[in-house]
């Protein structure tokens, strides 16, 4: 949420920064009584933001753009997949992608003949893997579902395309499994490539993806066969889970690997944004969705902390601001200020978070039905820039250094050449009608003139949703009209401005987020 903090910032540390800073204040006001009211109501004051470059700095990893969830591994196949691959991977330069199914009858990895005995077949396998090496991604190989020949049942998950969720009929066999298909993966890409790979034992076993009873405890026996498995082709070869939902089960899971001297090199688990309080955090407060992302990284860091194994990382293999289709989250220009906002609030609880999804090549809910369904994905259908999309491409120009700032709307770094990039933004739940606001940067110790260039995310920057509307919101748009939509979606030529004093202003409307970079 936005926070006024005009109190405790109107007097600099300087006479000269004072008189400017009141100046601009002072100027702002006087406008305001000379302009008619726009409908939008914008408050009555600067925001005023302090930056003192003497600040200790600490590393500022770009934890949220290494890793990237997508639709279940045969999609992968598809040149539409491929082609949104690799233009995420223009703007992030992600490291890692996760997806579901890579045992899925559809991949044909396994079956066995008439005498049981399994049999493999990893053609669609490697033509999976090998597109993604191809373009410099590493998977994150998620360790799931159950072929129907190994499977102790027929249970299904609900998605649309019907995984099978029960445990192995045979032990020993799912081990087998996890050996032969470790095995392969060393043979063909070498020990070193995929020595840099994650192997995560299946996907919410606490959830309706796992039919084994009692849950958590059947989860460690899969887990276990897997690990022990994984770990005997190669010790370099790194495993992990649980791979739950709702922040769940890391602190057992821990004592449980410990206790039972099984290996782990990381932990996992998913948190979204309207998860309630009461299932990842066992409180009956009401956490908005602005919070609950990094309050459940907190509860996370804190029990590997005070763990046998403090030293774990930890990996959030899916997050997001929504778990559901809800267009005006995460088709919308809200995504933007959300993000910066989490980065700002998860900065040092994790090594690695996984924007869940990349691309809406996706079908858990069936064959998609329109392009702005409030998909997962950062590009909706035909590679449809959505505004998370940008908000991704200005984020990634942030430094590798973070300087502290008195302020929950900013996040200032600097580049390894000295240079400044900050992001401000103007957050609202997506229910709120907002305000814009203009925001006065001060910056202690920059000397001399500058220039600021200035990158926006916001309704009339870098989004096409004002162009489909105009559209008529088409279920099926022309290929012409899929041509508008890309050009709508496209950033622009940057602003700039004059820095002169360390002084900047920055308008911001509602759900606006801006991307300076002081040169």
């Amino acid at each position: 949420m936005s926070h006024n903090s005009v109190a405790r910032s109107l007097f600099s540390s300087s006479a000269r920064t004072s008189f400017l800073r009141f100046a601009l204040a002072a100027l702002w006001i006087v406008l305001l009584c000379v302009t008619p009211p726009a409908q939008s109501q914008t408050q009555t004051v600067p925001e005023m933001v302090d930056v003192d470059l003497s600040a200790g700095v600490h590393p500022f990893p770009h934890f949220w753009e290494r890793m990237f969830g997508s639709g279940r591994a045969i999609l992968s196949l598809r040149e539409s997949y491929r082609r949104d691959l690799h233009d995420v991977k223009q703007i992030t330069g992600f490291d890692f992608v996760r997806f579901h199914a890579i045992f899925h009858d559809e991949v044909g990895l396994y079956s066995e003949n008439a005498h049981g005995a399994p049999v493999y077949n990893f053609s669609y396998a490697d033509q999976i893997y090998d597109g993604l090496v191809q373009n410099g991604v590493h998977p994150f190989v998620e360790l799931s579902f159950m072929p129907q020949q190994l499977a102790a049942a027929e249970i299904f998950q609900s998605f649309w395309y019907k995984p099978i969720i029960a445990p192995p009929k045979d032990w020993s066999k799912w081990g087998d499994l996890i050996s032969h298909f470790s095995q392969h993966l060393v043979d063909r890409y070498g020990i070193d490539e995929v020595s840099q790979w994650y192997f995560e034992v299946w996907n919410e076993p606490n959830l309706d993806f796992w039919a084994g009873e009692p849950k958590e405890q059947t989860y460690y026996q899969l887990y276990d066969t897997a690990a022990k498995a994984i770990k005997a082709v190669n010790p370099r070869l790194r495993v992990g889970g649980p791979a739950t939902a709702q922040a769940a089960w890391v602190d057992r899971f821990i004592q449980h690997v410990t206790e039972n001297k099984i290996p782990a090199d990381f932990v996992s688990t998913h948190v979204y944004g309207n998860d309630s309080a009461e299932n990842v955090l066992g409180v009956t407060e009401s956490v908005p969705r602005t919070q609950m992302v990094c309050r459940a990284a907190r509860k996370v860091h804190d029990q590997v902390a005070a763990s046998p194994q403090p030293n774990l990382p930890i990996i959030w293999s899916e997050y997001n601001a929504s778990y559901k289709n809800e267009p005006d989250v995460t088709d919308s220009t809200f995504m933007g200020p959300w993000l910066a906002d989490t980065i700002r609030q998860c900065d040092g609880l994790t090594q690695m978070m996984s924007y869940w999804s990349f691309s809406d090549v996706f079908e858990e809910q069936g064959v998609v039905k329109e392009p702005f369904y409030g998909g997962f994905g950062l590009l909706a259908e035909r590679g449809l820039p959505k505004p998370a999309f940008n908000a991704f491409k200005l984020l990634h120009y942030l430094g590798s250094e973070r300087i502290p700032v008195d302020s929950n709307d900013a996040i200032v770094t600097r580049r390894i050449d000295g240079s400044l990039v900050i992001a401000l933004w103007n957050l609202f739940l997506p229910e709120e009608h907002g305000h814009a606001k203009q925001v006065s940067l001060s910056i202690r110790g920059l000397t001399g003139s500058h220039h600021a260039v200035i990158s926006r995310v916001d309704d009339t920057h870098g989004s096409l949703l004002n162009a489909y509307e105009a559209m008529g919101r088409p279920q099926s748009p022309t290929l012409a009209e899929i041509e508008r939509l890309r050009e709508a979606a496209q950033l622009g030529s940057p602003e700039t401005q004059d820095v002169e004093g360390g002084q900047l202003m920055i308008a911001l409307p509602p759900q606006g987020l801006a991307v300076i970079e002081i040169q």
